[in-house]
C-alpha cells in the first residue's frame, strides 16, 4: 500500500491511466480475452476516470468499468481514503452520460472498499449506493486485517447482500459467510496466482466448489503476473488439484481414482461464469444462437495443439498466445490471422514506454526500458 498505492500510483496522470488502460485492454484482447471487468482505483480526479475510460473504449474490448477509489496517504486535514464514501456525484454523472445505456460494449459497475477496507459505515453507504443505481459492487475479502473485523456479519444482518454484489479473493471468510452469501446470489472472483504470490493464500477454488459454486477468474496485476487467461484457468487448476491430491494423501493415504477437476469445468470459469458474474451471460459467455458472436479462434494445426483428441482439455492444457489466431467481439474482427487489428499499436507502445519512464522518475527511479 504504501509503495503502490500511496506512492507509485500518485505519480499517474490522467493520459497515463489512458495509455495503460487502452495497452492492457489490447493486451488482454491478443490474448483471447474479449472481456473485462476493469478494477480501476486509481482515479484521484474526474480527468482520470474519463481518461480510462476512453482507453477501454477505444480498444475495442468488452468491459465493466468497476469505477474504484485511489488509497493515498491523507494529508493534513483529510480523511483517510477508508472514511470516505464513494462519490455518488460521479456515478451520477455517469450513469446521465456515458453509461446511459446498458446495451453498449462499456458499461458501469462500482469497484467498493467493502468493510474489509472501509469503516462499517463507509461501508453501508456504498453498498445502497450500487443498489440504487442497479450496479454491481464488487470488493476486496483478502489481504491486511479487516477495518471492520465483523463488517461482513453486520451487512448480513442489516440486508445488504445481494445478487449484485461481487466477492474478489474471499480467503478471509468463513465457511458460514461464504454459505450465506452464496445463498443470497454474491459471485466471487478469485485470481490465484497473484492471491499466492501476494500472502494472501491459496485461492478458494476448493472451498466454493464444496458448497456447489463455481467462480469467475481474474489477473488482477499484469504488472506481475502474465495477463493470458487460459492460463490462469490452468494454474487455478492445476493448484485446486494439488490441494486436494494433498488432502486425500493425508486422510485416506492415497490420490483420488481420477482427476478432481475436469478441464471442462475450468474452461467456464473463464467464459460463462465470468459472464454470469457481470450479469451478462443472456449476450456472451457461450457459443449460443441469440448471443453477441463474443469468439475466440485458435489454430489447431500449430505443434503445440497437434493432434486433438479431446478439444476442451486441448484448449485448456496447451493453448498460449501463439495460438490464438481471431478474436471477434460482437461479430467484429478484433485480431485477425494472428496480428491485432488496432492501427496505432506502434505509436501506443512508444507513448507505454514513456508513461513508465515519466512514473518511474517521479518517485527517484530510474527505467531499464
Amino acid at each position: 500500500f504504501h509503495h503502490m498505492h500511496a506512492g507509485l500510483a500518485t505519480k499517474f496522470t490522467p493520459d497515463d491511466l489512458y495509455i495503460a488502460t487502452l495497452m492492457g485492454a489490447l493486451n488482454q484482447i491478443n490474448c483471447g480475452t474479449t472481456t473485462l471487468g476493469d478494477w480501476c482505483h486509481n482515479n484521484p480526479t474526474p480527468d482520470h476516470t474519463d481518461r480510462a475510460i476512453d482507453g477501454l473504449i477505444e480498444s475495442g474490448v468488452r468491459a465493466t468499468f468497476f469505477h474504484g477509489s485511489p488509497k493515498p496517504d491523507a494529508k493534513p486535514g483529510q480523511k483517510p481514503f477508508w472514511e470516505v464514501p464513494h462519490p455518488r456525484s460521479e456515478v451520477e454523472r455517469f450513469t446521465k452520460t456515458r453509461f446511459a445505456s446498458k446495451d453498449q460494449l462499456v458499461n458501469l459497475g462500482l469497484a467498493i472498499l467493502g468493510p474489509h477496507y472501509s469503516t462499517y459505515d463507509v461501508a453501508v453507504d456504498d453498498f445502497r449506493l450500487a443498489r440504487e443505481f442497479g450496479l454491481i459492487a464488487s470488493m476486496h475479502c483478502a489481504g491486511p486485517a479487516a477495518r471492520t473485523p465483523d463488517g461482513c456479519d453486520r451487512l448480513r444482518r442489516d440486508g445488504l447482500l445481494g445478487d449484485n454484489n461481487n466477492i474478489v479473493h474471499g480467503q478471509t471468510l468463513t465457511e458460514e459467510q461464504l454459505r450465506f452469501m452464496l445463498d443470497q446470489g454474491v459471485t466471487f472472483s478469485l485470481t490465484p496466482e497473484t492471491e499466492l504470490a501476494q500472502g494472501h493464500g491459496f485461492a478458494i477454488t476448493g472451498r466454493l466448489r464444496k458448497l456447489g459454486a463455481m467462480p469467475s477468474l481474474g489477473v488482477d496485476l499484469e504488472s506481475m503476473i502474465g495477463g493470458d487467461m487460459l492460463t490462469v484457468a490452468r494454474v487455478t487448476m492445476a493448484s485446486q488439484r494439488g490441494l486436494d491430491n494433498d488432502e486425500s494423501r493425508r486422510t485416506t493415504g492415497t490420490l483420488p481414482p481420477t482427476s478432481t477437476i475436469y478441464c471442462r469445468e475450468a474452461l467456464e470459469w473463464v467464459t460463462i461464469e465470468g459472464a454470469k458474474m457481470l450479469k451478462q451471460d443472456h449476450r456472451i459467455g457461450s457459443l449460443t444462437p441469440g448471443k453477441q458472436a463474443d469468439i475466440v479462434v485458435i489454430d489447431a494445426d500449430d505443434l503445440n495443439m497437434w493432434p486433438i483428441h479431446d478439444p476442451v482439455t486441448t484448449v485448456v492444457t496447451q493453448t498460449s498466445l501463439a495460438n490464438i489466431e481471431h478474436v471477434l467481439i460482437a461479430g467484429e474482427f478484433k485480431k485477425r490471422d494472428g496480428k491485432l487489428l488496432y492501427s496505432q499499436l506502434p505509436a501506443r507502445k512508444t507513448a507505454l514506454r514513456e508513461s513508465g519512464r515519466r512514473i518511474l522518475a517521479g518517485i527517484g527511479l530510474a527505467s531499464a526500458a
